[in-house]
């Protein structure tokens, strides 16, 4: 057997449909598009969210409230997720990713001291709430900004 002797299964290859070939291919006119319409043009497209003229649920359904688009996702990271880092590792944006802790080094991380601290950590340019500081500076940690 040699590369010119392969051919694909019987049946697993069709014809493609030739559409606008005259009436005698069967697809001619029209070319299965309907008669008229938005949708028989070429290059006819409705817009996503478009109901045929209905109104919209986009805009039957009430807003409320303020969206700030600007805002910035802060990332919580807890006193006792930090075991999971080595124990040589400063407490970074960067050692936290690597751990799988935060998804992201751009946005802000804050730490939460919800439990008590085993070891002394080294925490940098991170955000803490005055229960961690406390608990780290007690273990004997230092918190650089």
């Amino acid at each position: 057997m040699s590369l010119h002797d392969l051919k694909p299964a019987p049946g697993s290859r069709q014809k493609r449909k030739r559409l606008g070939r005259g009436s005698g291919s069967g697809r001619g006119g029209t070319a299965t598009r309907g008669e008229n319409g938005q949708m028989c043009r070429s290059g006819a497209r409705r817009k996503l969210g478009f109901e045929g003229g209905q109104m919209p649920i986009y805009r039957r359904l009430p807003k409320r409230g303020f969206k700030n688009i600007w805002r910035k996702e802060v990332q919580i990271v807890h006193l006792r997720d930090l075991a999971k880092l080595p124990p040589e590792a400063d407490v970074e944006p960067e050692t936290l990713k690597q751990a799988g802790l935060i998804d992201s080094t751009t946005n802000p991380v804050k730490l939460l001291g919800n439990e008590d601290v085993e070891r002394a950590y080294t925490v940098r340019s991170l955000t803490l709430s005055k229960s961690a500081r406390e608990k780290i500076t007690s273990a004997g940690g230092v918190v650089t900004e």
